[in-house]
């Protein structure tokens, strides 16, 4: 049932923990904040990642580079259109999948995942909820659409003339030469708010970390003229994905903290990649290792875990309950288990643990909604961040953003998102996995059995 007012909160309320100056963070399922939800009203638990994207936008008078995978929030749109006309130098790079204003397709040309999300859009667009929608309706409703009509500059990942890059996976925004905002969440309603239609939707669990740093500032704004070129209709010196020759990691500081960035991608003998950066990380826990990932899907990283069990560091793990059962997941390795693909094959050189991590879980969640998140906390002392996920792709194909910080005060912060994730959470094997493990016995027969 919706709520009309704001709710009290019941026993001891959550203290409030410190951050280095010139550091924000922000989660949108947290529990000691509430916002009212844009799409009913209703109030609920998190700290608004939308408006805080748009405080920024309001903020800047010189420059707002925006590179986001997938833009769908219309208010964002108009904040940045503000920006335009108050003379804010503002540029866009968007993926290439989702640089199209979605009430120019017609639904015969989409994929069925792609009509999904055009219904989705179509009913966030209807305001009066009379399920008509009129031309006003439509182009109010279109992010792309406000951008593209008010000459807001932009490209996506084909300007280098090629079919696009892995995934222009990115999700961060440079403002004024001297403000970085970044972390797991895209630009939509179910990155930030919640599906449109399911009361209980809160949206994917995701965080946003702001960082005032000149220094950080100017690596975020090479990655992006990288990628950006000479702009849209210019000569397609447009960089994506390995063409961009992304460097190694960089180290900034700020307020005393050491930032550790990476962009991605990188060839896989190049010993700088992602996934070296934080197999490092990992090789360097000593007490405790907290990971909350959407996708975990890197062999090697497993291996490293292994290797940090049998040395005795406590490790928690909480996955996306939609991707944990897949037959990539390392979570079924953690777990002791493995799944044949849909033409029943295991994944070359698997190694599941012959001893089944037990800390291992998926978070309770409304339907619809995904643990999104891509962070891990090392020793209470170091954070990994960003939109990279623990995969081969995020390292070798995606246009991706790393961070790696140096500081007990963010990493509190990021322990508090696990533990109240934590609190709940499926740990083991669940039964949507037990359910998995029995459709491919009966699919695979005799094939399975040689897998065990």
């Amino acid at each position: 049932m919706g709520c009309s007012q704001a709710g009290q909160v019941v026993g001891a309320s959550e203290p409030e923990l410190p951050l280095p100056q010139n550091f924000q963070l922000h989660f949108n399922h947290r529990d000691a904040v509430r916002y009212r939800h844009p799409l009913n009203g209703d109030w609920r638990n998190g700290d608004n990642l939308e408006k805080q994207l748009i405080k920024a936008i309001n903020a800047a008078k010189e420059e707002v580079l925006i590179a986001v995978q997938e833009l769908t929030l219309p208010e964002i749109s108009r904040a940045l259109i503000r920006a335009k006309r108050r003379g804010v130098n503002v540029r866009v790079v968007l993926e290439n999948n989702y640089s199209s204003p979605w009430s120019w397709q017609h639904p015969s040309d989409l994929t069925p995942r792609a009509r999904q999300r055009q219904s989705q859009l179509q009913q966030l667009a209807d305001t009066n909820r009379d399920e008509r929608l009129t031309p006003d309706e439509r182009l109010a409703g279109d992010a792309i659409a406000l951008l593209m009509q008010n000459g807001v500059a932009m490209i996506d990942d084909t300007a280098d003339g090629s079919r696009g890059s892995g995934l222009m996976h990115h999700k961060f925004v440079v403002v004024d030469r001297s403000l970085v905002i970044t972390g797991s969440a895209n630009f939509t309603s179910s990155g930030m708010h919640g599906d449109v239609g399911p009361s209980r939707s809160r949206g994917n669990v995701n965080h946003l970390l702001s960082i005032r740093s000149p220094d950080l500032a100017a690596l975020f704004r090479q990655e992006f003229n990288r990628m950006w070129g000479d702009g849209p209709g210019g000569r397609q010196d447009s960089k994506f994905g390995r063409d961009k020759h992304s460097t190694g990691q960089q180290s900034v500081q700020v307020s005393g903290v050491t930032v550790d960035v990476l962009f991605a991608p990188h060839a896989q003998q190049q010993p700088e990649h992602g996934l070296h950066v934080i197999s490092e990380q990992l090789t360097a826990a000593k007490r405790s290792i907290d990971m909350a990932l959407f996708v975990f899907s890197a062999q090697t990283l497993t291996n490293v875990l292994a290797e940090k069990v049998n040395a005795g560091t406590n490790i928690r793990v909480l996955a996306d309950p939609g991707f944990a059962n897949r037959s990539f997941s390392e979570v079924l390795d953690l777990l002791g288990l493995q799944i044949p693909d849909h033409r029943c094959r295991i994944e070359s050189n698997n190694r599941p643990l012959k001893e089944p991590l037990q800390t291992v879980g998926t978070p309770r969640l409304a339907r619809g909604d995904k643990l999104h998140h891509k962070f891990a906390v090392i020793d209470n002392k170091t954070v990994i961040t960003g939109s990279f996920n623990w995969s081969p792709a995020a390292a070798h194909t995606n246009d991706e953003t790393l961070l790696v910080i140096h500081s007990p005060e963010v990493a509190a912060h990021f322990t508090r998102e696990m533990n109240r994730m934590w609190r709940g959470a499926e740990l083991g094997i669940t039964d949507r996995m037990r359910r998995k493990l029995d459709q491919q016995r009966a699919k695979c027969g005799s094939a399975f059995k040689d897998i065990y």
